[in-house]
């Protein structure tokens, strides 16, 4: 009888193994994928702020005439992004060093941007303009979209990290290298952890 039970067992550990390893890399995937399809999405709403610029700029040029300098750090700062966009951003949320020059391009945008409407504050004609009053409300809109989408693509990475680092789904992301690297998150921009400082 015990030569029956053996092989029985054997084929049933086999099985459960088996059955692991497929539940295991199946989680690991949908998870994968969670974090690709979060990464869409931050790319998106960067790309509608991107869009959102040129008529922001076109508009706030219509109106007033004040120095060029604000238009050219506009316009620089929005090419130093498109430069990490050409490059590809497809692999960014496994390459931290990546991910973080492409926040900085993106955090020099909105330096850029914050001092372009900072500029159009003594202008007021321009301030009552319902067209800049439109565009200012969607740039608005786009930042508390970009915190959103960066906070769900950071939870959605740590989902995928914690699964791909515990025990024992770690042997099995092991056994498929780069495949499932471990995912890279939008940290505090420098200087961030300072309040800023309201002087009137």
């Amino acid at each position: 009888m015990n030569t029956r039970i053996v092989p029985l067992v054997i084929v049933l550990a086999i099985v459960a193994i088996a059955g692991w390893l497929v539940s295991s890399y199946n989680t690991l995937v949908a998870l994968d994928q969670g974090v690709q399809a979060q990464w869409g999405q931050v790319e998106n709403v960067y790309q509608r702020r991107a869009d959102l610029i040129p008529n922001l700029v076109a508009t706030v040029k219509g109106v007033a005439n004040f120095e060029k300098s604000t238009y050219i750090a506009v316009a620089e700062a929005r090419a130093r992004v498109g430069q990490v966009t050409i490059h590809g951003t497809e692999n960014l949320p496994t390459d931290a060093q990546a991910l973080a020059k492409y926040q900085a391009a993106q955090d020099g945008l909105s330096s850029a941007l914050s001092r372009l409407l900072a500029v159009v504050e003594n202008y007021p004609d321009l301030k009552a303009n319902e067209n800049f009053l439109d565009l200012q409300s969607q740039l608005e809109g786009t930042e508390n979209r970009i915190a959103v989408e960066r906070m769900r693509y950071n939870s959605a990475a740590q989902k995928f990290n914690t699964m791909r680092l515990s025990f024992p789904t770690n042997i099995v992301a092991g056994m498929f290298g780069d495949k499932f690297k471990e995912k890279a998150y939008f940290q505090a921009t420098q200087g961030a952890e300072t309040a800023p400082k309201v002087q009137f």
